[in-house]
């Protein structure tokens, strides 16, 4: 029997990354997106945005940690983050502000909020556009080192995702529940990249390993 060109988390990945939007144009198309419903796209795409891009950032850690799969499945998980985050551009841009370039640009200065998703997006963008092979083989080395810009654009997008909310740095006050969640989570996945903490689990991993294989005798 002729083994599959696919495995079940490739599947799962990209069903995750298309049920998003299709649940938002299911609910679009039943005027079920609330009483104000450009704010619910606009805070639907950007909430999957961050979602998919912390994933990707969780693929190294777990594939370091014998999920080895999940290497494979970094890149579609960051593509379709970017897809999600574009979606969130382009409603906030053409649709709420009617591609009013001098309102958008007189916000982007006022609103921290906006300054920071835009930077977000903006280094974003070159990751996407060199995420596929062609790109890998001519950026060599600088290929890694452009893409670690993730480790500076996820702690943006969650700050952005928190003054959205109408959080408040000085008092952190606002809704905060979600992005502390988010900031907890992504502290920890770049701890479990720092070499100390690597070669501790790899001492924790060679025991747990040692102790269950069965000894000869």
């Amino acid at each position: 029997m002729k083994k599959p060109n696919f495995t079940w988390l490739q599947v799962a990945v990209h069903l995750g990354g298309w049920f998003p939007l299709a649940a938002l144009f299911y609910d679009f198309l039943t005027d079920n997106l609330t009483a104000n419903p450009i704010q619910a796209i606009e805070q639907r795409t950007g909430y999957t945005a961050l979602v998919f891009l912390t994933l990707s950032l969780a693929c190294t850690p777990l594939a370091f940690l014998g999920w080895k799969e999940m290497a494979q499945r970094r890149k579609a998980l960051g593509v379709y983050g970017f897809l999600y985050a574009a979606l969130h551009v382009v409603v906030f841009v053409a649709v709420d502000y009617g591609l009013n370039l001098n309102a958008i640009l007189r916000d982007v200065g006022t609103k921290q909020y906006i300054l920071l998703g835009t930077a977000a997006f903006l280094l974003l963008v070159p990751l996407a556009v060199t995420s596929f092979n062609y790109w890998m083989k001519r950026l060599g080395r600088n290929w890694k080192r452009l893409h670690r810009l993730v480790y500076l654009i996820v702690p943006l997008v969650i700050l952005h995702f928190f003054l959205a909310r109408k959080g408040n740095l000085l008092t952190l006050s606002g809704d905060i529940v979600q992005p502390l969640i988010f900031s907890s989570l992504v502290v920890l996945l770049l701890l479990l990249r720092l070499g100390i903490v690597k070669r501790g689990l790899v001492r924790v991993r060679t025991r747990l390993l040692s102790a269950r294989t069965p000894t000869a005798g």
